[in-house]
């Protein structure tokens, strides 16, 4: 066992986080569900969402049993919804594949939707004790500060010298204990921002720290200008109801419902309502509301067997990406202060 990895269970016995929901019980389909959940995402977001998550859809067979709706309406607001999709479907592959299981060897759990070598790592050591590495953002910091490793980890030369050290550093004992430390120390002490390197249980051997520059590790993702896009959200309303559509799987909230989403304005209309702004990843939406006569939506709308009329209480059980469920839900509510209406 490295001294890095003697430290960290140390450490991790007074101070690391012992009562996380996912750890009581600490089953593989709940690391799993956890382990994909944090992905981009901090702990205290997730653990709201992962018991939710957990009273509705406590097994696999459940998750693989529930409609896709379902999934993603459990997942609102967790962004991302690529993650949600694809553990619905590898819950359905491990009922037709692997007897209704998550497979507990490495190989078959990396051919799943979702589950790259990372995750498949966590779901090993943390459920099943199995001596596999993990690299996720927490881990890639805390190796990188410790072993001074230059660049951003996103590219392939940094991605294997941090690969390598994860899998020196991983014990063949005391696996599930030295995962979660790892990810606590750098969720909680070798932070992005402010380390607290004087807390660190690794300070007295870091090369970072000796370095005076811990803030260096890891190098940050080469900046790029990020370009704008504007479309149209177009509302029709009838009898207390709103027509919403299903996105395509691919793209942006595939697989949500929405409020139909045109790159043009819907009969011509010069449109003055408030946007609403929404930064993805690799871009930024700009989105304007635009209020249709039941007599011209027909026109403007195309019926693609994905439309469907929703009152408050239908809208709520359907997922919906962020922005559009505030504006929705805004909507019945009567608070949307329109600067001017516009009525095509």
């Amino acid at each position: 066992m490295t001294r890095l990895a003697r430290r960290l269970l140390a450490w991790h016995q007074q101070h690391g986080r012992h009562d996380l929901p996912w750890q009581h019980p600490r089953s593989a389909y709940r690391v799993w569900i956890s382990e994909i959940m944090l992905q981009q995402t901090q702990v205290t977001t997730v653990i709201p969402y992962f018991e939710r998550f957990m009273q509705a859809l406590p097994t696999l067979a459940d998750l693989a049993e529930a409609p896709e709706d379902r999934v993603l309406a459990l997942w609102e607001g967790l962004g991302y919804y690529s993650r949600a999709r694809n553990l619905h479907k590898a819950a359905r592959l491990c009922v037709s594949e692997h007897d209704g299981d998550l497979p507990a060897d490495f190989d078959s759990l990396v051919a799943l939707p979702g589950i790259g070598r990372s995750t498949a790592g966590a779901i090993l050591a943390q459920s099943h004790g199995l001596p596999y590495p993990i690299l996720d953002g927490n881990a890639k910091r805390v190796l990188a500060r410790f072993h001074a490793i230059e660049g951003w980890p996103g590219r392939s030369a940094v991605q294997k010298q941090l690969w390598a050290v994860a899998e020196r550093h991983t014990p063949d004992e005391q696996v599930t204990d030295y995962t979660q430390a790892i990810m606590d120390l750098g969720a909680t002490v070798c932070t992005a921002r402010n380390p607290g390197c004087i807390d660190c249980p690794l300070s007295g051997t870091c090369e970072a720290h000796r370095l005076g520059d811990p803030t260096r590790f890891p190098g940050r993702k080469p900046r790029k200008e990020i370009p704008e896009r504007s479309a149209y959200l177009v509302i029709q309303a009838s009898d207390g109801q709103l027509l919403l559509e299903k996105r395509p799987p691919a793209g942006i909230w595939g697989g949500l419902w929405s409020l139909p989403v045109s790159e043009e304005c819907p009969g011509g209309v010069d449109a003055e309502a408030p946007l609403i702004r929404h930064a993805f990843t690799h871009f930024r939406l700009n989105l304007t509301p635009v209020l249709l006569e039941s007599s011209r939506a027909s026109n403007a709308v195309m019926d693609n067997g994905g439309l469907r009329w929703c009152d408050a209480q239908a809208a709520s059980e359907l997922g919906l990406p962020g922005p559009v469920r505030k504006f929705v839900d805004a909507y019945f509510a009567g608070n949307i202060q329109w600067q001017k209406p516009f009525i095509a």
